[in-house]
This record gives structure tokens, C-alpha cells and sequence, in this order.
């Protein structure tokens, strides 16, 4: 029969705590490595590319460029209205085209791109006013962006998640 004196069990299941505590800590540093942040509203430029026709549809490239030092991500989808001159909305937002989102890491001077679609005035007759502005809320953001733009939404209105470019 081995005998264990006290002393002996306590070092023992000393030892055994480091070793899982030791292991706990390696896991919460692995756990604790610093995620890419968000890209808010300040550390992105907007812009409105080229229109494209697409089967009585019009495809507008929303365009969000990384202009801070640091890299940054976008997951999801921006929120887009049409705005007057006194940039109230006109009608609802855009609604989204369903297409599953994935995460875009921007590192700086990089661009990211949502795409605005609306039907052909030719094909759909119901259109809104034009608007003055878009107003855009980039995805996980509350603060909302506003670019000059002329846009006539006819019929749908919608808009994809961010994509790379």
C-alpha cells in the first residue's frame, strides 16, 4: 500500500491547478487576440459609381473606401434611403436582395461595395421624385453618410450586402 501524506497531496493538486489554470490562460490569450473593428462612419469615404442597365433593372455601386490608418470590416448590409433637398426620405428605404452576407476586411484605401437596384422607368411607370441625396448607413453603423446624388427609384428598391471589389 502507498501512503501519501498530506503535504505530499496538497503539492500535487497544487501542481495539477497550475497546469490547468496554465492551460485556461494560454486559451484565454489565444481567445483574447484583437478582433478587426468595425468600420464606422469616420473612417469611411462614400461614393456613387457608374450606373449600369441590367434587364429593366438600373445597378448603382454604392462604394465605401477605408480612410483611416488602420484596417477595418463590414459585415452585412448598408442601409440606403433617397433624400430630398432637406433630406427628408422619400418613400422607404431599401430592402434587402437576400444574398447571404459574408465579412469584408478593408485595409486602408480599400473598397468595399453594396449595389443599389431599381427598375427601368420604361418598364415600371411608378417612380419617386428624384432625390437630391442618398443617405447611407454603412452595415453595424448609426450614423448615416450622405452623398449628392440624383437617383429615380421606379418600382423596386433594393440593396445587396457588402461585397470586395
Amino acid at each position: 500500500m502507498i501512503r501519501f501524506g498530506k503535504r505530499t497531496l496538497a503539492l500535487g493538486s497544487a501542481a495539477a491547478l497550475l497546469a490547468a489554470g496554465g492551460a485556461v490562460a494560454a486559451a484565454q490569450s489565444v481567445q483574447a487576440a484583437p478582433a478587426t473593428p468595425t468600420c464606422q462612419a469616420g473612417d469611411l469615404y462614400l461614393a456613387v459609381g457608374s450606373p449600369q442597365g441590367a434587364a429593366g433593372s438600373f445597378l448603382y455601386p454604392v462604394e465605401f473606401t477605408n480612410t483611416s490608418t488602420h484596417s477595418c470590416a463590414l459585415r452585412g448590409y448598408p442601409g440606403v434611403s433617397v433624400l430630398t433637398t432637406g433630406h427628408a426620405m422619400i418613400g422607404a428605404p431599401a430592402t434587402h436582395n437576400g444574398v447571404p452576407v459574408s465579412t469584408v476586411v478593408l485595409a486602408p484605401a480599400r473598397t468595399a461595395v453594396a449595389t443599389i437596384r431599381t427598375n427601368d422607368p420604361g418598364v415600371v411607370p411608378s417612380c419617386r421624385t428624384t432625390s437630391t441625396y442618398l443617405g447611407v448607413y454603412p452595415p453595424a453603423s448609426t450614423q448615416q453618410m450622405l452623398v449628392p446624388y440624383h437617383l429615380r427609384v421606379c418600382g423596386l428598391f433594393e440593396i445587396s450586402p457588402v461585397q470586395s471589389s
